[in-house]
């Protein structure tokens, strides 16, 4: 198949589906459902279905913005099955927040039409290289503060999640990557990094979510470092309630 036959089959209307990934409020009674995260898999059965393949090839053909458009579309009809209060996030890049001026009224009419609540809405921010930050990139996170939509900043503590890209965004979630996370329970040094990054999130007026969190030993050190929100990947449903 020709790449631009591929893409084509990614924007075709119900070509992905959406998986709910449960994001979890780590209280002292208990863990509590928080709000969920939309994964999106491209076309089933394809060599795109699986989210990694089909972000890297969006990136490698420099269409980030079509394919986040159709993600979040895909995304905003699959939350209809949630409870209408419920929080969730959606994966955007920084590439198409930079390069697309119209994809933050986009998503503004698109979650207008699907009766969201834009409080409800959390765009978490991915694969932010140098050349992305800036004016242009300033500009949509305003707009999308203003419009009442909430930021989360991916992979903190790697790549470019770094001190400049927590000053440009300034979200609201530090979504702190699963390197740091996993086997944090026997990790002092793991475990130093988690509780520096927490304190600096709630000094930002962030919240932190620890992310790939799916058994307990692990979960454990992470309440007591104070990362108050956990993610981890064994309760995704396929555009079903989680669990």
């Amino acid at each position: 198949m020709s790449s631009g036959s591929l893409l084509e089959l990614v924007l075709a209307p119900g070509s992905l589906s959406v998986l709910f990934q449960p994001i979890l409020e780590l209280a002292s009674d208990g863990p509590r459902l928080h709000s969920v995260e939309c994964l999106v898999r491209g076309p089933m059965g394809s060599t795109l279905e699986p989210a990694d393949i089909l972000f890297d090839y969006a990136r490698r053909k420099h269409e980030e913005p079509q394919v986040d458009r159709t993600c979040v579309a895909a995304a905003f009809a699959a939350v209809v099955q949630l409870p209408r209060d419920m929080p969730f996030s959606v994966n955007v890049h920084a590439a198409t927040l930079a390069r697309d001026p119209g994809f933050v009224p986009f998503l503004i009419e698109t979650a207008g039409r699907a009766g969201i609540d834009l409080r409800r809405v959390v765009v978490e921010i991915v694969e932010h290289a140098p050349q992305w930050t800036g004016e242009r990139l300033g500009d949509a996170l305003g707009a999308l503060r203003d419009s009442g939509v909430r930021l989360a900043l991916d992979d903190v503590g790697l790549g470019q999640s770094n001190y400049r890209m927590m000053i440009e965004t300034r979200p609201h979630f530090f979504k702190l990557d699963r390197y740091f996370v996993d086997g944090c329970a026997n990790d002092f040094y793991r475990q130093a990094v988690l509780e520096s990054a927490v304190h600096l999130a709630r000094k930002l007026g962030a919240e932190s979510v620890a992310e790939g969190v799916e058994r307990q030993p692990t979960s454990r050190p992470c309440a007591l470092s104070g990362s108050g929100l956990s993610r981890g990947s064994c309760s995704s449903r396929r555009s079903g309630r989680p669990s």
